[in-house]
């Protein structure tokens, strides 16, 4: 027995409790109550039973982020089938490929992304479906009049009153909680056709964090979230749905990254009482907003003294909360490292925010500290039932890579038996590929990834990311790449274009305050971290789904 609750047990306890109250909305369309979100799992129960879906099998979702996306989540997990997690805009090849190798049984997707696919390139999938029509896209029979649920769509409603001829009640729902050790999710790191990594994560990998989340950051039913990161990735899948549910929450969908227009919108509507994000969006809203203001002759008049200066934190800090809804007790950030000017500005105002480390392979929680006892710079320390260690002989003082190990961490890669060995050290430990430094108290600090560092002519260790932090800070400057080349340090930049053209800047100006601004940060830097030229770039840099840049296009 495990000495920490089933995440299905707090959802349970959700349903019943709070029947009639809204769970999950698609913001601006439909909106499903917990009693509602009960009765679509247990529908989708008899279609698996109808299916011949039997424990363990798999059943893959690629689509945007919605409240079905939810529910089948849900229905799934309660059935004892196998989730595969498939991003959004993962290729067309990828999805094939992925469902595939996941030995997918049934694939829920959206109709126009399933009409550029190749149906005879599977040997494994036998049903296709619209996930929120539930229209059957496609069966393995030639002639679907000939699979034996016909039209289920219409079917499903005489099912549901043969099977439960007075309806569905909370007192029926009893779902499976003795399966701590079970395989309950194949979440895919890439979109990679070679030797893909899907990350096995148990039903005890996920209840941990479920449990860590209820003990550490306590929601209440009644409380509302906008959800923002793809249901595919763990933070979005954990950390805006599951453990929002568990506590009784109302998760609003917004389908896909809006604008910040829209975002802000749905923040004054829905009122969050915590917001799970990326340091580039609040990177962005301090840079536009907050930055400028104090820039201001009168601001800098009144930083000057420190009683004035409180009052001017303390009108940023309520601006802030006001732009995220007014309700906010949580800002967790996490996904890479937040600017550090951001963050000093964040602390001196006393934003609730933490800086969370996770990874996939953990599901995704490794650190975590509440906010009010946050160490600014850091990520944390060691989450409940995770054991944190440095590879180093001074882990206060000497970077080495971070290591983990416990009930949080994976089962392994999904048939990549090559890929799960190199992933552990031979006494059991998850190598992160993170490296850092961690002090008495149990903060970790990350340095860098260890796949980034630059090692430099003289034997000394470059980590790119703590240069691009200070030259993120630079006039002119919205993001960095560090990168090496030809045995230099080359930083390439993609600037404020707004502030460009607002500026009436030729390329000739800009690249002269670029030059003042790599003088001003090799000021900044050790003579062997020192960059010798930067390098402009039109476009915004590419980004994964967690917003963290695509470094190895650019190096």
């Amino acid at each position: 027995m495990k000495m920490y609750n089933h995440f299905l047990y707090y959802i349970e306890r959700s349903i019943k409790s709070a029947w009639n109250e809204p769970a999950l909305t698609n913001y601006k369309g439909t909106t499903y109550s917990y009693g509602e979100m009960a009765q679509k799992i247990a529908s989708y129960h008899l279609l698996f039973r109808k299916m011949g879906i039997g424990k363990g099998d798999k059943i893959a979702i690629c689509a945007r982020n919605s409240a079905e996306w939810g529910i089948v989540f849900m229905a799934v997990t309660t059935y004892e089938a196998v989730v595969v997690s498939l991003l959004n805009d993962f290729t067309t090849e990828s999805i094939q490929s992925l469902t595939e190798h996941s030995e997918s049984f049934v694939l829920f997707t959206e109709k126009d992304k399933w009409s550029r696919m190749t149906p005879s390139s599977f040997s494994y999938l036998r049903f296709a479906i619209d996930l929120t029509s539930d229209e059957l896209l496609w069966c393995r029979d030639d002639d679907p009049s000939s699979w034996p649920l016909g039209c289920y769509r219409d079917d499903m409603g005489q099912w549901m009153k043969e099977a439960y001829p007075k309806g569905i009640s909370p007192d029926m729902v009893d779902y499976p909680k003795n399966n701590f050790s079970d395989l309950a999710l194949i979440n895919y790191t890439s979109g990679t056709t070679s030797a893909p990594k899907g990350v096995m994560l148990s039903y005890g990998n996920l209840s941990s964090n479920i449990e860590f989340g209820q003990w550490g950051i306590p929601n209440h039913p009644g409380e509302s979230i906008v959800s923002m990161l793809p249901m595919a990735h763990m933070y979005g899948l954990a950390f805006e749905f599951l453990y929002q549910l568990s506590g009784g929450c109302h998760v609003y969908f917004l389908g896909k990254l809006p604008s910040p227009n829209i975002l802000f919108k749905a923040f004054a509507e829905v009122k969050p009482y915590m917001i799970v994000t990326v340091p580039l969006v609040i990177e962005k809203v301090f840079k536009a907003s907050v930055f400028p203001t104090l820039e201001r002759p009168k601001f800098k008049w009144l930083m000057k003294f420190p009683l004035l200066r409180n009052l001017v934190y303390q009108r940023i800090h309520d601006k802030i909360l006001l732009a995220f809804g007014g309700e906010l007790r949580y800002m967790i950030i996490g996904g890479a490292a937040i600017n550090a000017e951001v963050e000093d500005l964040m602390k001196a105002t006393r934003l609730p925010y933490t800086i969370g480390y996770g990874m996939t392979e953990c599901g995704p929680i490794l650190g975590y500290e509440d906010w009010r006892k946050f160490r600014k710079g850091s990520c944390g320390k060691a989450v409940h039932r995770m054991e944190i260690r440095i590879d180093s002989d001074d882990p206060t003082k000497t970077v080495g890579e971070i290591q983990a190990k416990g009930d949080n961490v994976m089962m392994g890669y999904y048939h990549n038996e090559e890929a799960t060995k190199a992933a552990f050290t031979d006494d059991g430990w998850l190598k992160t590929g993170d490296l850092g430094v961690m002090d008495s108290k149990g903060n970790i600090f990350i340095r860098g990834r260890s796949k980034n560092m630059i090692l430099s002519s003289n034997g000394q260790n470059i980590y790119p990311e703590e240069i691009e932090d200070k030259l993120n800070n630079q006039p002119y400057v919205v993001e960095s790449i560090v990168v090496e080349r030809d045995k230099k340090i080359v930083a390439l930049v993609f600037p404020d274009l707004t502030r460009v053209s607002q500026e009436s800047l030729d390329e000739n100006g800009l690249s002269k305050i670029m030059e003042e601004n790599r003088l001003n940060l090799n000021l900044l830097l050790p003579s062997y971290s020192r960059i010798s030229k930067i390098e402009l770039v039109k476009e915004e840099f590419e980004k994964t789904p967690k917003r963290s840049i695509k470094r190895f296009l650019y190096q």
